[in-house]
């Protein structure tokens, strides 16, 4: 194999400097730009060559001004990259970074883990040839210096806005993105299923997946690595090692790496340099040579798998990839070299490239920051501020945490479980007040639900907080495990509903199905941040079956809330009117209730006074409320931010079992419409939805046959 990146003397093999069987090999695979040169060398600081712009202010610490950007102005495909020399690619690279910073700065978005793959992502796109050859980016938040290179610069000012770019990779984007992501760990699948299809059809192109070590975490990477083993086909894994999970996992006091054995495995790997050294003399001579050479290096390269970094990099070679690493994930040079290295090898089967990196590379604020700038708002490069709009009331995860500490400060039982979103589900709070009560399990929803299970077993009183989008990852679990044993577990399902910028990826559509349609969960979603605070208190108060509770993205509405967040609990499977009115009643689940409220009050501008219920609970229903809801009123407009199949269908399953829908009654189901909504603001992704207040209040009024003043409520901007 030509995978050498190293000149060592060959005494270091115990072979005699006069052995004339052994230079041909050293003279062979050592590689002019390597030789002498470590493969990991000492991270360096310096000012970008390219960038000539003046820092705006003595006391900040990056450019006011886009910087000029010469090469990466000629670049609008890789292919304009491939008679760069390696000089202008480290230009480009600083170029890029620029480019993501400044483009970042205006949209929002995921800026470190973007300026932590720049020179990778010159490197991949400089030495294979996509999109015939397949790159995919795990996750996608790395995604945006890949967007740039690959045709869509001048589409960057619309990243993640309505009718914009993806923040993420998204096949109907760009055939460079070839298969899409949001989710984490799925690449290495997904690449292997590219590579044995275009082996099956006999093409010749490279699969390469790059996966970071926070997706590293999560089981579906190692069943993935396990059949590619066993496949063999040919195909590059590049694991970016950065030490910190992709996402918001940020604690109080600092960021938070990898947790688990495999951080621990990957820390030995990078700090054992003479062994990697050796091991790369070993993988430079080749199977070709043949004779003793070859049995020596195959002694010397047994000895180096079994030794380098303790048991790191055995364990993927037991699962059947060749390591080649650790390697300097900023050094240009000798990413160029390796990747046409392993390019160029034949019969390889899979390979295993570790490249260390550093999450919010080349500005200086995202450098230190506890999350490394992991999603930003819009910011001010020179100072980094962010231009956050002060907000009058908490995001509903901070409620959520604060309730939670309410209610734990009263029950030592009370833990908390969720799966590497410390930050993204407010348990950072948690964990500083109980730190011996927050299990942080890494992005490995399956495992965290069967780990609340178990806790469930031994008397504690588990609350699994994890979005409503990922907890489809563990739905098995959450039936098998949970639901079918009738163990208390509480799942805390943050993002339920529409999530804007994020998009379809990260949309909470479907948890009210697929949880309300469990025999044993009792499914509930508050309307307001008190009601949360509530059904926090419900929850730990149910302790004979599993529950669930969803709460959107978003602030609170300024409901008064209870005293210290300690909630009350409700009587389960009660609903409440809200405002009492004629003909017309408006039942809402969730966060859907506002929208009823403000469509109530659009409704009585045109002489009509319906009536408003909180249905709170869609398992169990409140079926007192409903069927006197449907007795003394024309018409019943259920109303939910969820799928087909959710709270609605609960609602008219009963109401066909008891009758209410044979006579003259109107019901009519307001979901989520039947098809992925595309990232956008909130605003957009609700009217495109049909669920704001306008949409509700017209729907009133046609069914009762008033069209006119449908209309009018439509077309009044205001509405």
């Amino acid at each position: 194999m030509a995978l050498s990146a190293f000149s060592v003397p060959r005494g270091v093999l115990g072979v005699p400097p006069q052995d004339p069987h052994f230079a041909p090999a050293v003279e062979l695979h050592v590689h002019r730009q390597l030789q002498a040169r470590p493969l990991l060398r000492p991270a360096t600081r310096r000012r970008p060559s390219c960038l000539s712009a003046s820092l705006s202010e003595r006391e900040a610490e990056y450019y006011s001004q886009r910087p000029p950007t010469p090469l990466l102005d000629t670049i609008n495909y890789p292919i304009h990259m491939k008679n760069l020399s390696v000089k202008e690619l480290r230009q480009l690279a600083d170029e890029l970074r620029s480019d993501v910073i400044f483009h970042v700065s205006k949209t929002g978005g995921h800026l470190g883990s973007s300026l932590g793959v720049v020179e990778l992502t010159v490197a991949l796109h400089y030495v294979f040839n996509a999109p015939q050859d397949r790159i995919l980016w795990d996750v996608g938040h790395q995604s945006y210096p890949h967007k740039i290179l690959t045709g869509r610069r001048d589409k960057m000012p619309t990243m993640r806005q309505t009718n914009g770019l993806s923040g993420f990779t998204k096949r109907a984007e760009s055939e460079y993105d070839c298969f899409g992501t949001g989710h984490s760990s799925t690449t290495i699948s997904a690449a292997l299923g590219m590579a044995v299809g275009r082996d099956l059809k006999g093409g010749k192109n490279n699969v390469v997946a790059v996966i970071g070590d926070g997706a590293m975490t999560a089981g579906q990477a190692y069943e993935a690595m396990n059949n590619a083993g066993y496949l063999d086909s040919d195909m590059i894994v590049i694991l970016n090692d950065n030490k910190q999970v992709s996402l918001p996992t940020a604690t109080l006091d600092g960021p938070v790496p990898p947790v688990g054995a495999l951080s621990s495995a990957l820390s030995k790997l990078q700090s054992s340099r003479p062994l990697r050294e050796l091991r790369e003399v070993a993988k430079g001579v080749t199977k070709q040579l043949g004779g003793s050479v070859h049995e020596l290096a195959a002694k010397v390269d047994e000895y180096a798998r079994g030794m380098i970094g303790g048991p790191g990099s055995t364990l993927f070679e037991e699962l059947g990839l060749y390591y080649i690493g650790p390697v300097d994930g900023h050094n240009i040079d000798d990413l160029i070299t390796i990747l046409n290295d392993v390019k160029s090898t034949k019969t390889t089967g899979p390979v295993l490239i570790h490249v260390i990196t550093e999450k919010g590379r080349g500005y200086p604020y995202a450098e230190r920051a506890a999350d490394k700038y992991h999603g930003v708002a819009k910011f001010d490069p020179a100072t980094g501020k962010q231009f956050k709009t002060p907000a009058k009331t908490l995001s509903y995860t901070n409620y959520f945490a604060e309730a939670l500490i309410a209610e734990a400060e009263q029950d030592s039982k009370i833990v908390a479980i969720h799966a590497a979103m410390g930050g993204g589900t407010g348990l950072n709070y948690f964990l500083r007040r109980f730190p011996n009560r927050c299990f942080d399990v890494g992005i490995a929803e399956q495992h965290a639900v069967t780990f609340a299970a178990g806790l469930a077993c031994e008397g504690l009183k588990p609350f699994c907080a994890i979005y409503s989008s990922f907890l489809q990852r563990g739905y098995d679990q959450v039936v098998h495990d949970v639901d079918l044993q009738k163990l208390p577990v509480r799942f805390a399902m943050d993002r339920a509903g529409l999530v804007g910028a994020d998009g379809p990826t990260h949309c909470g559509a479907f948890d009210v199905t697929y949880m309300a349609c469990l025999p044993n969960m009792v499914v509930m979603a508050p309307s307001d941040e008190a009601e949360l605070c509530h059904m926090v208190a419900t929850a730990a108060a149910i302790d004979d079956r599993p529950s669930c509770f969803r709460y959107p993205r978003g602030n609170g509405i300024g409901a008064p809330l209870p005293p210290n967040y300690k909630g009350v609990p409700i009587e389960v499977g009660k609903g409440r009117i809200l405002m009492e009115g004629e003909r017309v009643a408006l039942l809402g689940y969730g966060s859907a209730v506002q929208n009823c409220l403000a469509a109530a009050s659009l409704v009585e501008r045109h002489g009509l006074r319906v009536t408003v219920a909180d249905a709170r609970f869609c398992k169990p229903l409140d079926h007192a409320l409903i069927r006197s809801l449907a007795k003394s009123h024309e018409v019943l407009i259920t109303v939910e931010e969820g799928s087909i199949g959710g709270f609605g269908s609960h609602v008219a399953q009963f109401m066909a079992l008891d009758g209410l829908l044979d006579g003259k009654l109107k019901w009519r189901p307001l979901v989520l419409p039947d098809r992925y909504i595309e990232h956008g603001s909130p605003a957009d992704q609700l009217a495109e939805a049909g669920l704001t207040p306008s949409h509700i209040a017209a729907t009133v009024f046609n069914i009762l046959g008033q069209n006119r003043e449908a209309l009018a409520i439509m077309a009044t901007p205001s509405a």
